[in-house]
């Protein structure tokens, strides 16, 4: 018999501020750029930059030595509260609708608009 296949879910989503809580960028904040569900990571706006060397592909391209975020795990980043500005939990919320939404443990306030 076949094991179940893990699913993968990741706290955080596109757009969402993010604060850094452990390696050699511990305590930047920045916006989720991209989430990579599958993989754990994220990458974040600002954090884990690295230099990748960029080869010209076509005439009058530049290349050279260029600085782009690389991915990092999403268990290193906290969502931030867009109203108390704390690093925080989430806490989940089933509405009269059917919909869930995202909450700040803090202070009760909705990620989702």
């Amino acid at each position: 018999m076949q094991a179940p296949k893990k699913v993968e879910k990741i706290h955080v989503k596109k757009d969402d501020l993010v604060i850094v809580i452990s390696g050699k960028d511990k305590g930047k904040k920045g916006k989720v750029l991209s989430a990579m569900p599958k993989q754990g990571k994220v990458i974040v706006e600002g954090v884990n930059i690295a230099t990748k060397h960029k080869k010209p592909r076509a005439m009058g391209q530049p290349g050279g030595i260029i600085k782009q975020e690389a991915a990092i795990y999403a268990s290193k980043v906290m969502l931030v509260c867009p109203r108390c500005g704390k690093a925080t939990r989430l806490a989940h919320k089933l509405l009269e609708d059917g919909n869930k939404v995202r909450l700040c443990k803090k202070c009760g306030e909705t990620f989702d608009k």
